[in-house]
């Protein structure tokens, strides 16, 4: 039996970056809520059309501008419409092409962002990250309206939605691409302005230097293993792998063979492929998790169709447990627990942690920065052109040194010297 669709499960519905979706709604029989690869989200009915009998399907509205009781009343307007012997889609068609608006697709958002991203942003080295941030933030929000209609207000309530969900920095990398974009369709005589400018930025950046001790790796490790699936492993595998946090969370089991994880060009942050070693550690934290099935065959989620959602939430819950374990620790030494403090820190100091911490046990940068996927540093400019060498090799004992390091640090019962990396040599 066909669910009634309620506000709540629209609003939860996340998108499947493989196939458009269309839930019916057990409310009103032929409604449907269309949700685009993109996360935009409409309202459709489906029907026969009088005469032909053929399968039509009416677009009546754009979600949120149109919510379920608006769509269900339009809907049914519509439906009674066709039951009179009218077709509504047919009669849309007609109209459009007496009018010559069939060119009119050209002015929306999502039409100028393609062509942005393909004649401008696509040259660039983050050219993956720019199209990320137009899929996930950027289109689900303006995707369907003109480009024209975009306004100052609307980019700054688009970042204050992004900082609200805990995620300030993020903010200001989206405002960075609405800046470029913006520019870039006033050089195109498209727009008279832009629409990003003035937008201040959310936070103020400073450049972090953060990294976790050995007492707060412990405690980090103890606490994800309380934490549980999906984020506690999650959390394990960012911190073994050194890598970004949405290229973890996306992993998928066909980019896995083995020992080695490919991250496909479109989902590393700087659009180039990225093989990673994967230790026996991350093996065994990736092993543990349930297979729940669905088409994307994610790694880390909790229904099948999309990655898992809500760090926020579970770092909250990380960091609680961290400071229980380290009071609980601080009390068993005969200290004062209730003075200790673990100063705040994110989820992507661990990947500098792991950096700094290979570095330590004696791995070369070249190989920590072939680890970490950038294209900077000791790759970067001419020496970037003609350093071709992979590191394969080197990466692989890096990581499986990294790993043992883990693994000694984290022991209830640490053997007295740590395995140091052999070979470090690039």
């Amino acid at each position: 039996m066909t669910k009634v669709l309620k506000a709540k499960t629209i609003e939860a519905t996340r998108a499947d970056p493989s196939k458009r979706l269309e839930i019916p709604d057990g409310g009103l029989p032929g409604l449907y809520l269309v949700i685009q690869t993109s996360g935009a989200k409409s309202w459709a009915i489906r029907y026969r059309a009088p005469g032909t009998g053929k399968p039509s399907k009416y677009t009546i509205g754009r979600y949120p501008r149109m919510g379920l009781a608006e769509a269900r009343e339009a809907g049914r307007a519509a439906l009674a419409q066709v039951s009179e012997g009218s077709d509504p889609a047919g009669a849309r068609r007609a109209e459009k092409a007496a009018k010559g608006e069939e060119t009119k697709d050209r002015d929306l958002v999502r039409t100028v962002a393609n062509d942005f991203i393909k004649r401008h942003a696509s040259r660039n080295r983050t050219a993956g990250e720019t199209q990320r941030q137009f899929a996930r933030e950027i289109l689900p929000a303006w995707g369907d309206r003109k480009i024209t209609e975009i306004t100052r207000r609307d980019v700054i309530e688009l970042l204050d939605k992004i900082a609200d969900r805990g995620a300030p920095v993020m903010a200001n990398r989206v405002l960075a691409t609405c800046r470029k974009f913006g520019n870039w369709c006033v050089a195109r005589d498209i727009i008279p302005a832009s629409f990003a400018a003035g937008v201040k930025p959310v936070t103020r950046e400073t450049s972090r230097e953060r990294i976790l001790s050995d007492d707060e790796l412990r405690w980090f490790w103890k606490a994800s293993e309380k934490l549980g699936e999906p984020f506690g492993p999650l959390f394990r595998v960012l911190l073994i792998t050194a890598q970004r946090r949405e290229e973890v969370g996306a992993m998928t089991r066909s980019e896995i063979d083995g020992d080695l994880w490919t991250i496909p060009a479109d989902r590393a942050k700087n659009g180039r492929e990225h093989r990673v070693h994967l230790s026996d550690l991350a093996q065994e934290t990736l092993a543990g998790m349930p297979l729940i099935a669905g088409k994307p065959g994610y790694i880390f989620t909790t229904n099948g169709k999309t990655p898992v959602s809500g760090f926020s939430k579970a770092k909250e819950r990380l960091d609680a447990m961290m400071l229980a374990i380290a009071r609980e620790e601080v009390a068993e030494a005969g200290g004062d627990p209730d003075r200790l403090e673990i100063p705040h820190w994110t989820l992507h100091d661990l990947r500098r942690s792991a950096a700094s911490g290979m570095a330590r046990i004696g791995i070369n940068l070249p190989v920590i920065e072939k680890t970490l996927n950038h294209v900077s540093g000791s790759f970067g400019g001419v020496a970037g052109v003609y350093q071709r060498h992979e590191f394969r090799d080197e990466m692989k004992r890096a990581l499986d040194a990294w790993a043992s390091f883990i693994v000694t640090l984290t022991s209830e019962r640490a053997p007295a010297n740590v395995i140091e990396f052999q070979g470090g040599a690039a």
